[in-house]
């Protein structure tokens, strides 16, 4: 592993202006991805800059009825949490559906969304990857593709993003809200991953160097009947083969909105 420094942040803004100076730095929330792909060398970063004590750990109502959870909110506090449970139940399940309860204890909401893809040829710095390495090809078009994309790829890059909880936040039109150097922004959930096309490195929307401070669900009464499925290989721990955000609102028999999303 590449030597690198820690600096633990303070504050919102400072935690953005130590990202600003040094290009080579990193947001460090749980690390359940990041130190994993620093150990293969796949990330190299130069400075680690520790986000996880910082005040993003709550889930509020907001003014309209909807709920506010905080970027370090953990995924284990989120599945709990009654409001998340009794509001918007296929977030709960999608979470508990991810990882192991030891990973869901130190995963953050901001981490999950950024989470990079676990396919076999990214992480396998031997063999070509555009997304890890734009240009070199991809292994995985002619080669092991189990698990990868049926819809949304291109010749460019077959590989899927592993997240369950974006799954249920995107049913629900979540909003991602953002700290960069300029001040405060917002990107709506549905806008927030970008097409695979010919630059699958460019996974977000997110403007350089923003800091992902917390999610924003809207009032939706359709998610309190919702439910997330997931198809994978084995009961527990393992990653999805195609999964559903479902979440229907019927009266006297009768569909009045109907909520899909899919992973």
């Amino acid at each position: 592993m590449r030597e690198f420094g820690y600096q633990r942040a303070d504050d919102v803004s400072g935690a953005v202006a130590l990202l600003a100076a040094d290009p080579d730095a990193r947001f460090l929330g749980g690390g359940t991805n990041l130190v994993d792909l620093m150990k293969t060398g796949v990330e190299r970063p130069a400075r680690l800059v520790d986000v996880r004590e910082l005040p993003l750990d709550a889930i509020e109502e907001t003014a309209d009825g909807g709920l506010r959870i905080g970027a370090t909110v953990t995924n284990s506090d989120l599945a709990v949490h009654p409001e998340v449970r009794r509001r918007y139940p296929a977030l709960t399940q999608a979470v508990l559906a991810g990882a192991s309860g030891q990973l869901r204890n130190m995963a953050t909401v901001g981490g999950n969304l950024l989470q990079r893809t676990r396919c076999g040829y990214f992480t396998d710095l031997s063999k070509p990857c555009n997304k890890r390495a734009p240009g070199s090809g991809c292994s995985a078009v002619t080669g092991e593709h189990h698990n990868h994309a049926v819809l949304g790829a291109s010749d460019h890059c077959v590989a899927v993003h592993p997240s369950d909880m974006g799954v249920a936040l995107t049913a629900f039109d979540a909003v991602v809200g953002y700290e960069t150097l300029d001040g405060p922004g917002e990107l709506p959930l549905a806008d927030f991953y970008l097409p695979v096309g010919d630059t699958p490195h460019r996974e977000t929307a997110l403007p350089a160097g923003a800091l992902i401070t917390g999610v924003t669900l809207p009032p939706a009464p359709v998610a309190a009947r919702s439910r997330y499925r997931k198809v994978r290989e084995r009961a527990s721990y393992a990653f999805a083969i195609g999964s559903v955000a479902a979440a229907l609102d019927v009266e006297d028999g009768v569909v009045r909105e109907a909520r899909l999303a899919f992973g």
